[in-house]
């Protein structure tokens, strides 16, 4: 399990960094980790049933944006089904999703086929024991700083901040980062900002 700092944030060891270089794709659960896990039901239009929606963070929002920006392919395997997580998909144009996934390992498996890439290649962002079997798959196993214990213990990174709250972002920058990339993107996001600025005047 990484070290911790005095900001209780994770200090990444050699072995973590290492692994992240290869990575060329980022997975993520969602209920947890894009999430802070809380599940809302509110009732449907017109016929009373109910709908599940989800809140989600801006900062993750951005993160997603860069890992696009560098290249770095994307995308959520989750047990549940949500017509909100599938929108949610679309907004961040995500390259793989994978709802109604019990077998996460299978799940996880079809996307590197997909892919065409392997394990090695690929970093898994969970935060409970359903995340387990694709993250020990996965070069770079991630836990969120909210995981649970089980998650923890076999994490290669955890993150700073909690589900929901900005830890696909930190996942992300820790990519990024280990390959040398990030510096660099951030820049270029924020000239591709200041760009569509401008063209908007």
């Amino acid at each position: 399990m990484p070290r911790k700092n005095n900001d209780d944030a994770a200090i990444p060891a050699e072995s973590a960094v290492a692994r992240a270089r290869p990575i060329q794709l980022i997975l993520f659960d969602v209920d947890g980790v894009l999430t802070d896990g809380t599940l809302w039901f509110l009732p449907g239009p017109g016929n009373g049933s109910m709908v599940e929606t989800k809140g989600f963070h801006a900062h993750d929002g951005i993160g997603f944006g860069l890992a696009r920006l560098a290249g770095l392919k994307t995308g959520i395997i989750t047990k549940r089904e949500s017509d909100v997580v599938k929108q949610r998909a679309l907004d961040l144009k995500l390259d793989y999703v994978m709802q109604g996934a019990h077998d996460k390992a299978t799940a996880l498996l079809e996307v590197l086929a997909e892919a065409g890439l392997s394990g090695s290649q690929t970093a898994f962002v969970g935060d409970d024991i359903v995340d387990l079997p694709a993250m020990r798959l996965c070069g770079l196993a991630i836990a969120t700083a909210n995981a649970r214990d089980q998650v923890l213990r076999e994490s290669h990174f955890i993150t700073r901040h909690p589900g929901g709250r900005g830890a696909a972002r930190d996942a992300i920058e820790f990519v990024l980062r280990a390959q040398d990339r990030l510096d660099s993107i951030l820049e270029k996001y924020q000239q591709a900002g200041a760009a569509s600025a401008t063209r908007r005047s």
